[in-house]
């Protein structure tokens, strides 16, 4: 049966989501401050701003899913609690909820903090180290508050088409690494994490929580130094490990448990295979 989906702040995740749920006819609209002068992949867009309720009139009635992955214009504080804890009540409070079956939130790993390399799950508490990560919680806990199905996906770091700025700057030898005690970094193909937000919308019992992950955490030199040697750069010298961004290997087995699996289940193949493209 189809479902009439919105997608509120569709950027290329968003699109790359539009284009699995069209594939399955279900009819989908996409929100947007500034959305394309000509439509594609036939998504019916709409034009509106999260932090602005005045704009948001007129929304179609008879949305049956939701999915709210925005991004902020700019990196602050302000920016992301007008969109992310703001923008959602907003959008809720101008949408007709009548028919609203489930509401799935795409959030981040980064409310997880630093755990000097131990495995994190759905299980873990949530301990974000910086101010990302604590208002993407924020929005979470006030969307499980709602009396509305609701699902978060924490998604790890994506990266795939158009996301390869890892790349150019091991190209230009702008990136520094921790070697002598690992660093645990985690990925997920921005396709794999469309795929496992269309693969959520469509689970008929959803658990309030998943983690959207690749099988394969590795230590961040090990990752930077496959990557270097594939486009034949110097490999990063020692240095610290990134700002606010904790080392830990996050698990995917309860998303894998639900069905979903990930065509790319190592990003060093990944990253392998848009490189070749």
């Amino acid at each position: 049966m189809s479902e009439r989906v919105l997608l509120a702040g569709c950027g290329d995740l968003g699109e790359r989501v539009a284009q699995r749920l069209r594939a399955r006819s279900d009819e989908v609209w996409a929100l947007r401050r500034q959305p394309p002068a000509r439509g594609k992949h036939g998504i019916h867009w709409l034009r509106g701003d999260l932090t602005d309720p005045a704009s948001l009139g007129g929304l179609p009635a008879g949305i049956t899913r939701l999915v709210y992955l925005p991004a902020p214009a700019v990196r602050d504080k302000a920016a992301y609690r007008a969109i992310f804890v703001d923008g959602l009540r907003h959008l809720l409070d101008a949408l007709d909820v009548r028919k609203l079956q489930r509401v799935l939130l795409v959030s981040s790993s980064a409310v997880y903090g630093e755990h000097d390399g131990d495995w994190v799950d759905e299980t873990t508490p949530a301990d974000p180290a910086g101010f990302n990560g604590a208002v993407l919680l924020e929005a979470e806990q006030w969307l499980a508050q709602q009396p509305l199905s609701s699902t978060v996906l924490r998604l790890a770091g994506l990266y795939g088409p158009g996301r390869l700025q890892l790349v150019e700057r091991l190209r230009a030898g702008q990136l520094r690494v921790p070697r002598e005690a690992p660093h645990w970094a985690n990925r997920i193909h921005v396709d794999d994490a469309a795929a496992a937000i269309v693969h959520l919308l469509r689970l008929k019992s959803p658990q309030p929580l998943y983690l959207g992950v690749d099988d394969t955490p590795m230590p961040l030199d090990e990752l930077y130094d496959f990557l270097a040697a594939l486009i034949d750069a110097s490999l990063p010298a020692e240095g610290a490990p990134p700002i606010g961004i904790g080392s830990k290997r996050l698990s995917n087995a309860k998303l894998r448990a639900s069905g979903w699996a990930p065509q790319w289940p190592d990003a060093r193949e990944g990253y392998a295979a848009l490189l070749d493209g």
